[in-house]
């Protein structure tokens, strides 16, 4: 029951991919309050799935890695909600949406990865390590979002060209003002997750193997973040030059999400 959860999930985020298509070429406040209503019921739905996952599993840390894109597609869903309480725009939802589409239609279409666990493995601090991570990397996520449309929106305004796009998009500064905040939310669990995988692996393995793919790139990804905090918070870097980095910030996290596939040390490999 858990997968056909998830695809009634999968079902209502295709109402939200049919609004950022849509969105593409002109604008719609029904599809938009639609598309809204049917990600908080979708959301529910992959709530149930995921629970469920964890009950069928009885390991909560096997079930968090089988199930890896669904949860990270639940976290950005659940990130770009909270964005949207706060500022009371959807333009994220034009990247936000086909997104998490794609991530549940992984989850939802193939076999999900393994984890191996050791013995003397302290699942507790895994369980922390895959929360703490995957919610950092939903923050990058909407903050790679907005530094998009932050591009967009800017390159419009100067060639003075209207588009529905533009139209939807709230002004300069909240844009900037919604990638900022969630950079500053999304580093503090991306470094506590990179401490307690740390913990992780001295416990698994009595090492930490920096010639691992996805350990060099994670900490890569975790350089680049801390420039992006550094330059937005400390050098006071807005504008074009902060969604530049933010997008080579997700770059790297791609990157780095994509290692998971390839490490022979993490042991988070399709199955």
């Amino acid at each position: 029951m858990s997968i056909f959860w998830l695809r009634v999930a999968l079902s209502l985020y295709g109402v939200g991919l049919l609004y950022a298509l849509i969105a593409l070429t002109r604008t719609s406040d029904l599809l938009n309050r639609v598309a809204l209503h049917a990600a908080y019921l979708g959301m529910v739905f992959h709530l149930v799935s995921l629970t469920e996952g964890v009950f069928l599993s009885d390991h909560v840390s096997l079930a968090m890695a089988h199930n890896s894109e669904s949860l990270l597609a639940f976290l950005i869903m659940t990130v770009f909600m909270i964005t949207y309480l706060l500022y009371s725009t959807t333009s994220p939802g034009i990247i936000v949406f086909p997104l998490v589409f794609l991530l549940t239609f992984m989850a939802a279409t193939r076999q999900q990865p393994f984890l191996l666990l050791s013995p003397g493995l302290r699942t507790s601090w895994l369980v922390a390590h895959i929360g703490l991570i995957f919610t950092g990397y939903a923050a990058l996520v909407l903050s790679f979002c907005a530094s998009l449309l932050y591009l967009v929106q800017q390159r419009s305004l100067k060639s003075k060209r209207a588009s529905s796009i533009l139209t939807r998009l709230p002004a300069l500064e909240e844009i900037d003002q919604i990638g900022y905040r969630s950079l500053l939310l999304g580093f503090p669990f991306m470094t506590l997750g990179l401490i307690a995988g740390s913990v992780v692996a001295e416990s698994t393995y009595g090492r930490i193997d920096l010639r691992d793919p996805k350990i060099l790139l994670s900490l890569l990804m975790w350089a680049v973040y801390l420039v992006m905090v550094y330059t937005r918070w400390i050098a006071g870097w807005r504008g074009r030059k902060a969604a530049v980095l933010a997008s080579v910030a997700f770059a790297a996290a791609v990157v780095a999400w994509a290692a998971n596939y390839f490490s022979t040390i993490h042991r988070f490999a399709a199955s």
